[in-house]
């Protein structure tokens, strides 16, 4: 069990009725299939997941009306696919980081949390905002190249060479056997 990690899902419950949205629907849809088997094997190790996301609007932070909304834009075929169990965490955030203007660090403290697995979409925008902020407050990072997604491919590329490079992430595929290597102590 791992407890010191957290698995981090970044804005995969999203309507995609945005410009570029198709593009990201097509490059999300193989990363929700990968993410959701390997949420259910890091969740069988105890690893708790904590969705973060986009309000879109929806200010109130209740995350069933978000859920709802989303299903009606164009990104549906990705929520069902990463619909949130009744035991994962859900925060939604107002801006790119997951932390800026959120619990989210309030939330990993109490879980006593070191480790963080982030996952999910835009690899350019909100992964990378994400995965700064969590840099800056010295969590150990691991962005799995196959768990993030961008509207482009090159674009997504370039986020995971400043996310490794600057960052000190690893970028090693999804694989839950990793963990323990990745995250040693």
């Amino acid at each position: 069990m791992k407890q010191d990690t957290a698995l981090i899902i970044i804005d995969m419950i999203n309507k995609m009725d945005f410009d570029g949205g198709e593009n990201l629907l097509k490059n999300s849809l193989p990363v929700a299939k990968r993410l959701r088997v390997f949420k259910k094997e890091v969740k069988q190790q105890g690893v708790p997941v904590i969705y973060v996301n986009d309000n879109f609007g929806l200010w109130q932070d209740n995350a069933s009306e978000l859920l709802e909304e989303c299903k009606k834009g164009t990104g549906k075929p990705v929520v069902e696919e990463m619909e949130p169990d009744e035991d994962d965490y859900f925060i939604i955030k107002p801006k790119h980081s997951g932390f800026f203007g959120t619990q989210l660090s309030i939330l990993l403290d109490h879980l006593k949390v070191k480790n963080l697995i982030l996952t999910g979409v835009a690899g350019d925008i909100c992964v990378i905002f994400t995965a700064n902020d969590a840099y800056m407050r010295e969590y150990n990072l691991w962005v799995p190249e196959d768990g993030i997604a961008s509207e482009y491919k090159e674009d997504n590329e370039n986020a995971l060479r400043i996310i490794k490079r600057s960052l000190a992430a690893q970028t090693d595929s999804l694989d839950c056997s990793l963990l323990g290597r990745i995250f040693s102590s």
